[in-house]
């Protein structure tokens, strides 16, 4: 039992980082997509996408579980607004007016309010070791940030995006929360597929508004592309191992891996973009990588 326990929490602990990999390469591809199709749009387009990529392979299986899905209904829909409608959403509309470092501290504030509220609804216990890798990876993540000038921190200017991103946090802390406490039967396949249309049924007024005001966007080779890549790989293959990483090991822990996203971030800037990497991103990644595995220790 002991040896299945560890095996399942290695397997949880595998998932949210492949899930936070594939993450940091979505902000290197998106980046570009903001400034040529409007938020809501840009996730209806890749929820859309995430949906007809799984569509043949669960659609039995959805007809299957039909009366399973309309009992799960209450639990599936705020869910799928706030994981699926709401915060990729705020996300995009976010990096209009706020500045990649900005985007990039605020984002770190996810693990802290994902522990914050799985201690007060899911009464998980906040350990000595869980709150000394949590402060160790934090110092990671504001160390890569400010280059190691804590200046630069205190000498930032904050815009409307700021808050559109901290509250994009927030919302992405709750659903994980809701993610563990779900207790539906349905199967993985089967839930994300009602989870995304769900939420892109949800998505479908606030994208038209954005047509109606600014037009259909142009969608080049390039941006075809960047939208596969979103959808299938950032929505599709990261929240199936974000919600089977959040049930396996909970959301505090998986919170704690989201912490490596500026690292992984980092380094596909650097081979993708030939962006500069230094002693200050090695000493980064030491913070980062260490405060994960003192809190995810058994």
């Amino acid at each position: 039992m002991k040896d299945s326990a560890s095996s399942k929490s290695l397997q949880g602990i595998l998932f949210a980082l492949g899930a936070t990999v594939i993450w940091s390469g979505n902000f290197i591809v998106a980046r570009g997509l903001n400034q040529s199709i409007e938020p809501a749009t840009l996730s209806f387009l890749r929820w859309g996408t995430a949906f007809l990529g799984l569509l043949p392979f669960a659609c039995h299986s959805a007809w299957t579980q039909r009366a399973e899905i309309r009992k799960a209904m209450p639990a599936i829909i705020p869910m799928a607004i706030l994981g699926v409608t709401a915060f990729n959403t705020l996300l995009y509309k976010a990096a209009h007016s706020s500045s990649a470092l900005n985007l990039s501290l605020i984002a770190t504030s996810t693990p802290v309010f994902i522990i914050l509220l799985a201690r007060f609804f899911l009464n998980e216990k906040l350990t000595v070791r869980k709150l000394s890798g949590l402060s160790i990876a934090l110092a990671g993540v504001l160390l890569l940030i400010s280059g190691g000038d804590p200046g630069r921190l205190t000498s930032m200017d904050f815009s409307i995006g700021d808050l559109w991103m901290s509250l994009a946090a927030v919302i992405f802390a709750a659903y994980s929360i809701l993610v563990r406490r779900f207790r539906g039967e349905l199967s993985q396949s089967v839930f994300l597929l009602t989870l995304f249309g769900t939420g892109i049924v949800f998505l479908i007024p606030w994208a038209g508004w954005e047509l109606l005001a600014s037009g259909p966007p142009e969608i080049t080779p390039g941006a075809a592309g960047a939208i596969l890549y979103v959808g299938l790989g950032a929505s599709l293959a990261s929240y199936a191992m974000w919600n089977s990483a959040v049930k396996s090991i909970g959301p505090s822990l998986a919170g704690l891996i989201y912490y490596s996203l500026p690292l992984f971030s980092g380094v596909a800037a650097f081979v993708l973009l030939d962006e500069p990497m230094g002693l200050i991103h090695l000493a980064s990644a030491a913070c980062i990588l260490g405060g994960i595995l003192l809190a995810t220790r058994e």
